[in-house]
């Protein structure tokens, strides 16, 4: 039996949901793959257009159809890449929220979230006026640096949190 939750994170953590998929033998394998691979697919649509952001050249399509075009697989991604990581969290939600790997993945998927919404309200607003020309306008460049950047950071910080999950007590 589980001591009585003092906290929120413990209150997850000692859930039926939180309890089933710690104690499972093959569920937190199953949606830790299942996250990675939608993370991977996540950040490699992404990287295709931030790279065309940024100057590299290489692909037929206008930036606009390429953003377009990958759309729909980065958000589907995503959506999968979030629900896996919340089924994940609730397994160990006491462990992630004092390990500072886990909240730095966080800062930077809210920072990523911010690049690309501020890009879109300003920058992306003007596309098909620049797209057609040799170099893009620098806060494009800027917004798919900062994308990647970001990017990398949350890749780097999970795959952390998996070596220091339970060495922050």
């Amino acid at each position: 039996m589980y001591p009585e939750p003092t906290n929120l994170w413990e209150r997850i953590e000692y859930s039926t949901l939180g309890t089933t998929i710690a104690e499972s033998t093959w569920m937190f394998p199953a949606l830790e793959t299942a996250h990675v691979i939608a993370l991977v697919t996540v950040i490699g649509t992404i990287a295709l257009v931030d790279l065309r952001l940024v100057g590299v050249k290489g692909h037929a399509l206008r930036v606009s159809q390429l953003a377009k075009d990958t759309l729909p697989l980065t958000w589907g991604a995503f959506a999968l890449a979030a629900l896996t990581g919340g089924l994940l969290f609730c397994s160990k939600a006491s462990s992630y929220m004092i390990n500072p790997w886990f909240l730095g993945k966080m800062a930077l998927l809210a920072l990523a979230g911010l690049n690309m919404m501020y890009f879109h309200m300003t920058t992306w607003r003007t596309v098909e006026h620049w797209e057609q020309d040799p170099s893009f306008p620098t806060m494009a460049k800027v917004a798919g640096w900062l994308s990647l950047v970001f990017w990398l950071g949350v890749v780097f910080c999970g795959r952390a949190i998996g070596f220091t999950l339970g060495i922050f007590y």
